[in-house]
């Protein structure tokens, strides 16, 4: 799995079809960028989501790292996007053979969201294998990326 992580003053989400659709937004929080791969498992996505709520990224007023998602009760944005699984090590075309089937990423992906509201999580979730548009107001900016 590899997961882009954005911590944002806030995100919003829209859904591009014909004309742009309002999906939801959050204020201070993260914005998660998800790839699933063929090899990831059911145990990957609860680990990833702890690791995620306890991710020490937001600043104490020292302005020092020491506060997470849970401690500052934040919000989390989550998107499907499965081009975070490309290989680039051969030609100049993306390879996505690492990449979890349309199916079984679906479903994770519907999994993690549910453990991210299991545990208290206010989660805005993207639309799986649709074209969306993201606006996002990045703070710091501060990205981190997770590969398990």
């Amino acid at each position: 799995m590899k997961v882009l992580i954005q911590r944002v003053e806030e995100a919003r989400l829209f859904l591009k079809e014909e004309e742009l659709k309002f999906i939801g937004k959050i204020d201070r929080g993260v914005l998660v960028f998800v790839g699933i791969e063929a090899l990831d498992t059911i145990q990957n996505l609860y680990s990833l989501a702890d690791k995620i709520i306890e991710l020490r990224i937001f600043e104490d007023s020292r302005g020092r790292l020491n506060y997470s998602l849970k401690d500052e009760n934040l919000e989390i944005m989550l998107l499907p996007n499965f081009t975070l699984c490309a290989s680039v090590d051969k030609g100049r075309r993306p390879s996505f053979e690492k990449a979890a089937s349309f199916e079984r990423a679906k479903e994770y992906f519907s999994l993690l969201v549910k453990i991210f509201k299991d545990k208290g999580i206010r989660c805005v979730e993207g639309v799986f294998g649709a074209h969306m548009i993201v606006e996002a107001k990045n703070y710091g900016p501060l990205n981190i990326i997770i590969s398990d």
